[in-house]
């Protein structure tokens, strides 16, 4: 029930006490503040790691070769290993049974293209149509490099959104012929990618038709997979971290590669790097927790220790409150009463002004790994709620005290 002379009574004690209240308030707003802003910033580095995972395929595995660097089998370091079409023939041989998508891929760096009077230099892939998919492409006009393509040797090239502006300057692409490092390739298709302009500066050939025109023979410069889905992520890094291995096994005895040797087969795998980043951010996150939580406490504490000091400098207007017949209820309900307003409206306070930083802020401050620093709503409610109960709490132990004095004891009082 609303009880005018109980909020009259509130507002006299915090209007004698501006700035001890004050200094309260702003210790529990404080730590609402600090708390939404750092899960905010939690956030915003989940959202930038989840986009750079989203730019290729969640769960590709990448494999290249490089030099080696330890003497097996009578062979000296220093080797170039280079793979070819029997190393995709047997991987996918081997693991037909558990491949999504698959593709070999031969590139070639600085490309130089034109078409009529446009010029530019950019990076060349020969791919198989699964390629696509492997860098989570899609397709704004015509289609992607098929089987006839590759059984056929055809010159035909799919062209990122950047090469497309670049050449055509947004004029009709398809059926166009473009020439590649002095060679004629047809235009069957434009796509775009999630990983913005950089991904999008490049064009995609047949593989074979790129071995054959860039005498490359039967040579590739990495092998890109992904697997089946399964069930959940742990059963998803298992046959991952099993893939892994056993491609690597077979390059290495192969190419007769020492098995400690980490230069001469590279591989990246996504899902042990996302588990790697998402273990990261869970162990930040927790860290964001703690120090809101501490900060939050510390408020707590502070107005525990006013409340403490209000029911001392109150104690003889409580004697003389008991002693006309004033129940216990009715003392602890008015500490109690103060100690939850203060809390309320400092949280409050604290809150609107985080998001308000948030919403103006935020978008300045993105970056590659922090993108759209929010807080969940229902989560910076929750906190405020528990920081209310937290302050009911701070402010019953002193109530209680207070209801306990005896008024002759308290009547006194200095």
């Amino acid at each position: 029930m609303f009880n005018l002379e109980r909020w009259q009574e509130i507002f006299e004690t915090i209007r004698k006490n501006k700035l001890r209240t004050f200094l309260t308030g702003l210790s529990v707003a404080s730590g609402i503040f600090i708390l939404v802003i750092l899960l905010a910033i939690g956030q915003g580095m989940q959202n930038g790691i989840q986009s750079e995972f989203e730019e290729d395929a969640a769960n590709r595995i990448s494999v290249w070769t490089g030099v080696t660097t330890l003497e097996h089998k009578g062979l000296n370091p220093g080797r170039r290993i280079e793979m070819d079409n029997r190393d995709y023939e047997i991987a996918e041989g081997k693991n037909s049974d558990q491949l999504e998508y698959k593709s070999g891929v031969y590139s070639i760096w600085g490309g130089l293209t034109s078409y009529k009077n446009e010029t530019g230099s950019y990076r060349i892939e020969g791919v198989r149509g699964d390629y696509q998919f492997l860098e989570n492409e899609t397709l704004t006009t015509g289609r992607y490099i098929n089987q006839q393509d590759l059984d056929n040797y055809e010159k035909v090239a799919v062209l990122g959104n950047r090469v497309y502006l670049d050449l055509f300057k947004g004029k009709n692409a398809i059926g166009e012929y473009i020439e590649i490092t002095g060679i004629q390739f047809k235009v069957i298709g434009i796509y775009t990618d999630p990983g913005g302009e950089r991904e999008e500066t490049r064009i995609f050939i047949p593989l074979t038709t790129a071995q054959r025109v860039y005498n490359a023979g039967d040579k590739l410069r990495s092998l890109v997979f992904t697997l089946e889905k399964e069930d959940n992520f742990e059963e998803a890094l298992a046959a991952s971290e099993a893939f892994t291995s056993q491609l690597e096994n077979d390059l290495k005895t192969r190419y007769s590669i020492a098995p400690a040797d980490e230069s001469a087969v590279r591989i990246n795998n996504s899902l042990e790097n996302a588990k790697r980043f998402y273990d990261l951010m869970n162990m930040i996150r927790w860290f964001f927790w703690g120090v809101g939580i501490c900060t939050i406490i510390a408020g707590v504490v502070g107005v525990s220790n006013i409340m403490l000091i209000i029911v001392k400098e109150r104690t003889k207007e409580i004697g003389i409150r008991k002693a006309i017949g004033a129940q216990p209820l009715s003392i602890i309900g008015m500490i109690l009463h103060e100690s939850i307003f203060v809390t309320a409206i400092a949280g409050m306070f604290g809150l609107v002004l985080s998001l308000f930083l948030l919403e103006m802020v935020g978008p300045l401050i993105e970056t590659d790994y922090i993108r759209n620093p929010s807080v969940d709503f229902g989560v910076a409610i929750t906190t405020v709620i528990i920081l209310i109960i937290a302050g009911a709490l701070a402010g019953f132990f002193p109530a209680r005290r207070a209801s306990n004095i005896k008024p002759i004891v308290a009547l006194r009082d200095e």
